[in-house]
């Protein structure tokens, strides 16, 4: 999941929802842009596609914040 915060009001709520999702977080980066005056986030995480899109919806509805979504074709097990 790729984010772009470019409203910084919007940092809590932002860890607020990965935190409820932290069990399936596997990493995650963050890169403070001072420049442009935005942080890029990359958050990897291992978890159903529905709990994804949903994580997804909610991070995209907070102001000031675009997200994207790129999926694997790996599964889990063995």
């Amino acid at each position: 999941m790729g984010v772009i915060v470019e409203d910084m009001d919007s940092v809590e709520a932002l860890n607020g929802l990965l935190h409820e999702c932290g069990r399936f977080i596997i990493g995650r980066m963050g890169l403070p842009y001072r420049e442009r005056g935005v942080s890029v986030i990359s958050v990897v995480l291992d978890a159903p596609q529905d709990t994804i899109s949903a994580l997804a919806g909610k991070v995209g509805a907070l102001p000031g914040v675009s997200v994207k979504t790129l999926y694997s074709n790996v599964s889990g097990g063995e």
